[in-house]
C-alpha cells in the first residue's frame, strides 16, 4: 500500500542518513591524525601529499635509498640522482665528494660503453669480449686491421692519454663532466630538461656498472662465455641454466 511504501522509504533514507553521518566522521578522525590533501584533474591525474611515514617518526618528501632513513647532511640532494647513500661516511669532506661524483659519472659512461660493446660485438661477429682483444687478426666492421696487438694496445693508451689530459686540464669541474660542445651535437645540453638527462645518465650508468660487473662474472662462472651466448643458454632452458644450478655462478665462494 501507499503507506507502507512510505514507510519503506523512510527507514531508507534513515539509514543511509547513519551510514553518512558514520563515514563522516570516520573521515574527520582520519584527517586530524594524518591530513591527506588530493588534487586529480583528467589531463594531470592525481597528486596526494601526506604525513604518513613508516613508523620512524620522519617526515621526509625526499626519496632515500632507504625509506624513512635521514640522508647526510653532506648530501643535500642539489646533485644527480642523490638518495643519500654514503654510509661509510667517505663524502664528507667537500673536495672528496666532488671527485668522487665526477669519478662515478666517468665510469658510469664507460660501462654503459662497455656493455654495449661487449653485447653488440658478440652479436655483429660472433667473436665475445674476452677472445676478441686477443684475436691474432683483428679487425673492424669487417675491416682488416694492419698492426698487430702490440701496437693496437699502444696507440689506444696514447690515445686515451692524451684525451684524459685534456679532459683533466679543465679547471671547471662542471665543464670536465658536462663538455658540451662538440661532444654534444644533438644540443641536449642546452634544452629545458637538461637537469632530467643528468639523472637519466647516471641512473641508467649506475645499472650499467652493476651490468658490466655481472658479465665479469658471468664468464668466470661459464668458462669466458660471453654474455649474448649465456643469456641465449639461458633463455632456452631458464629452469636448468641459471645462477643456482651452477657452482661458480657466484665467485669465491
Amino acid at each position: 500500500t501507499f503507506a507502507t511504501t512510505r514507510l519503506r522509504q523512510h527507514v531508507c533514507d534513515n539509514t543511509f542518513a547513519q551510514v553518512a553521518l558514520v563515514l563522516k566522521i570516520a573521515m574527520t578522525a582520519l584527517a586530524s591524525y594524518a591530513p591527506i590533501t588530493a588534487r586529480a584533474s583528467f589531463f594531470s591525474g592525481r597528486k596526494i601529499a601526506s604525513r604518513v611515514t613508516n613508523g620512524t617518526g620522519t617526515v621526509s618528501m625526499r626519496a632515500t635509498w632507504m625509506p624513512g632513513s635521514a640522508p647526510p647532511s653532506h648530501l643535500d640532494g642539489s646533485m644527480p640522482c642523490d638518495y643519500g647513500f654514503d654510509p661509510l661516511g667517505l663524502g664528507k669532506e667537500p673536495a672528496t665528494l666532488a671527485r668522487f661524483q665526477e669519478a662515478e659519472l666517468i665510469h658510469a659512461r664507460w660501462a654503459m660503453l662497455g656493455v654495449s660493446g661487449a653485447a653488440g660485438a658478440e652479436v655483429i661477429t660472433g667473436v665475445n669480449w674476452v677472445e676478441a682483444p686477443v684475436q691474432a687478426q683483428q679487425s673492424y666492421l669487417g675491416n682488416t686491421i694492419p698492426f698487430p696487438l702490440p701496437v693496437i694496445a699502444a696507440i689506444e693508451v696514447f690515445v686515451m692519454a692524451y684525451v684524459e689530459s685534456k679532459r683533466g686540464s679543465e679547471t671547471d669541474r662542471t665543464k670536465r663532466m658536462y663538455p658540451g660542445g662538440s661532444f654534444d651535437p644533438a644540443g641536449f645540453s642546452k634544452g629545458a630538461d637538461f637537469e632530467k638527462l643528468k639523472r637519466k645518465e647516471l641512473a641508467n650508468g649506475r645499472v650499467a656498472m652493476l651490468a658490466f660487473a655481472g658479465i665479469i662474472g658471468e664468464a668466470q662462472a661459464n668458462n669466458l662465455e660471453g654474455p649474448v651466448a649465456a643469456l641465449s643458454r639461458h633463455v632456452a632452458d631458464p629452469w636448468h641454466v641459471n645462477a643456482a644450478t651452477n657452482a661458480a655462478a657466484v665467485p669465491y665462494l
